[in-house]
């Protein structure tokens, strides 16, 4: 049964939606504002290695805040933050407000940081277990739609819309509307994380101490230095291998997210799936789709055949990261999903960064398509890993869960709670 059934998360997720648009409007508008100040190549990949770096240096910071107090009030909180943390762009009109510029990325960076490991850890709280793939899936859909919606219209907004002013305009408005529908999310109470016997609440330690916790983060960690060749070498490979221009490369890219909501949709209508599975299938599908694409252009380079692959491809990556997404709430007990989350940013952001500096380094010595190759072959090893560490029987992930998990409260008298010899 889909999770739009539940109204809470109905709010959440279009809330979430409202605010990816905006995220992605940033995302893309600021690093091309960058390029036209400096005309430099290095400046523009500053922008984005800036947006790397706080998911790493504040995770410790992040996971406890994640797994705090209401989480419904920190998303408050952070949406407001997000929306004042954007206004000293209206004092940047030229090349001299470009520490303003990369101050604003850094800061809505660290924000994203903190919403999205809030948000994965609140959304088990709103819907139930059999209803997580179809909430994630929703989430993963509400991304593309984001890109999809936000990023164009970022790139327009700067043009022919009135320049920064009006990009900061409508993502005010973007987190302000975020705001007011997270407001109407009823707050859940959180379960006791604790009993007197063990007052201290669940740790890095704990967490990290979960079997499928750790295989998740090794797959994400996987699957994301595939990812950062992919940002680095995509652009070359069009160029190179393809002969394509500009308009070739925008189309390729833009097409994934066709797959990508298509896989989306049908997973939010989807029943029960095992999410450890659908992570390892998808990752297997993600890296015999690249080695398609790699090697395709020995048999042919007409446009159409890299259309249909390249929309193909989006569908597995909304389906690996809504089962790792799933996967990793399933197996954390309340009081450890943000701290789980808050790792998963890590892994994701290091990952990347590996990959972007392995595609940069090894491109022109090895070739891109060698390169290109290894990428395709890191998403089998993910699937490889998320079959063996993501996919164990019930009977054992639940006992790897109690053993991460503090120990339940005591049976208060008149309890209909019974006990087992």
């Amino acid at each position: 049964m889909s999770a739009l059934r539940v109204p809470g998360f109905r709010r959440l997720c279009l809330a979430g939606l409202i605010s990816d648009t905006g995220d992605w409007l940033l995302l893309i508008s600021l690093p091309i504002l960058v390029y036209q100040y400096t005309g430099s190549t290095f400046g523009t990949a500053a922008a984005f290695l800036i947006e790397l770096v706080p998911p790493i240096a504040l995770a410790p910071v992040i996971g406890r805040l994640a797994d705090r107090g209401d989480r419904r009030r920190t998303l408050l909180l952070v949406s407001l933050a997000q929306a004042a943390a954007l206004t000293p762009l209206l004092l940047v009109h030229d090349r001299t407000g470009l520490p303003i510029v990369y101050a604003v990325i850094a800061a809505q960076s660290a924000l994203v940081a903190l919403f999205e490991p809030t948000k994965s850890a609140l959304l088990p709280t709103l819907v139930d277990r059999d209803r997580l793939v179809s909430a994630n899936s929703l989430v993963g859909l509400n991304q593309n739609i984001g890109r999809l919606v936000g990023g164009p219209l970022g790139g327009v907004l700067l043009a022919v819309g009135g320049g920064l002013p009006t990009i900061v305009a409508v993502d005010v408005a973007s987190f302000l509307l975020a705001f007011a529908l997270i407001a109407r999310v009823p707050p859940a109470r959180p379960a006791p994380l604790a009993t007197h016997d063990d007052p201290t609440p669940p740790g890095w330690r704990e967490t990290l101490r979960n079997r499928p916790v750790r295989g998740g983060l090794i797959v994400l960690f996987t699957a994301s230095v595939a990812q950062g060749i992919f940002i680095v070498l995509f652009v070359v490979f069009v160029a190179q291998a393809l002969h394509g221009d500009a308009a070739e490369i925008g189309l390729l890219r833009g097409v994934q997210a066709i797959g990508a909501i298509a896989a989306g949709l049908l997973l939010a209508l989807a029943g029960r799936r095992a999410p450890g599975r659908l992570t390892a299938y998808a990752a297997l599908a993600f890296g015999a789709l690249s080695l398609a694409i790699w090697n395709a252009p020995g048999i042919s380079t007409a446009e159409p055949l890299y259309v249909a692959l390249f929309i193909a491809a989006g569908a597995p990556g909304v389906v690996l990261m809504t089962g790792l997404i799933s996967a990793l709430q399933q197996a954390t007990a309340e009081g450890q999903r943000g701290k789980a989350f808050a790792i998963a940013g890590v892994a994701a952001s290091a990952g990347q960064a590996v990959g972007m500096l392995a595609g940069g380094i090894l491109g022109d010595p090895l070739g891109v398509v060698a390169v290109l190759n290894a990428q395709g072959a890191l998403y089998l090893v993910a699937g490889v890993l998320a079959m063996v560490w993501l996919t164990a029987p019930a009977s054992v992930r639940r006992s790897w869960s109690r053993r991460s998990s503090p120990p339940a409260p005591t049976s208060a008298p008149g309890s209909s709670a019974t006990t087992t010899a």
